[in-house]
């Protein structure tokens, strides 16, 4: 057997994390962890892989990323006819994953995804620049193109139409939005026994409880 990949693997060093430690709102319990990984000045730290599964029941997953938390929901943008879009609405369930391999921190969330309110959308669409606005009309997100000049002439196409008039938001673009029923903390620890609190919905309240590494 080829251990190569086994040699790689580091001692985890981070201090303890538990139910004692840990903030009893899970919403306040992740802004403190998302935080510090944007103070810790690493690359992209609201990157997350968002996993789908469809009525093919095959799981997919995509590095996508958080753009807010509004109204205990965490909130993200795409093309609604991308796989992922077509997946969501074949199954509204999915889940988040954040991992920081410099803080040795990841945290697992699951839950229900809705489509944002279009007020919502257009809000943040707004503050996008003209070309990732132009950007959204011009890729045909997922579907098979036959070269890159493909896309550049889109993008071109889009620049002459909307030139010198305001550039709305696609009816095909827009938030989703993730409503958790389950938040994990996973801190890296000593000897593989890392530390996992996770949190959940009961009768719509929050309870806590640690699970095994």
């Amino acid at each position: 057997m080829d251990k190569k990949y086994d040699k790689i693997r580091n001692e985890y060093r981070q201090k303890p994390f538990g139910k004692k430690i840990a903030e009893r709102d899970p919403f306040k319990q992740f802004s403190d962890w998302m935080d510090i990984a944007m103070d810790s000045g690493i690359k992209e730290p609201t990157a997350m892989v968002l996993a789908t599964v469809g009525k093919n029941m095959q799981p997919s997953s995509r590095m996508v990323l958080l753009k807010e938390i509004k109204n205990d929901a965490f909130v993200f943008y795409t093309n609604y006819d991308s796989k992922k879009g077509q997946q969501l609405n074949e199954n509204h369930f999915g889940s988040l994953l954040f991992f920081w391999p410099e803080l040795e921190k990841q945290i697992r969330i699951e839950g229900r995804i809705e489509k944002a309110p279009k007020e919502i959308s257009e809000e943040y669409y707004l503050t996008r620049s003209a070309k990732r606005r132009i950007g959204a009309w011009a890729s045909p997100q997922s579907k098979e193109i036959p070269n890159r000049k493909y896309l550049e002439d889109k993008q071109s196409e889009f620049e002459n139409k909307f030139a010198g008039k305001p550039i709305q938001k696609p009816d095909n673009w827009g938030g989703y939005i993730l409503i958790p029923y389950t938040i994990e903390f996973w801190q890296g620890r000593p000897n593989r026994l890392h530390d996992r609190i996770e949190y959940y919905l009961d009768d719509n309240e929050w309870k806590i409880r640690r699970l095994a590494p």
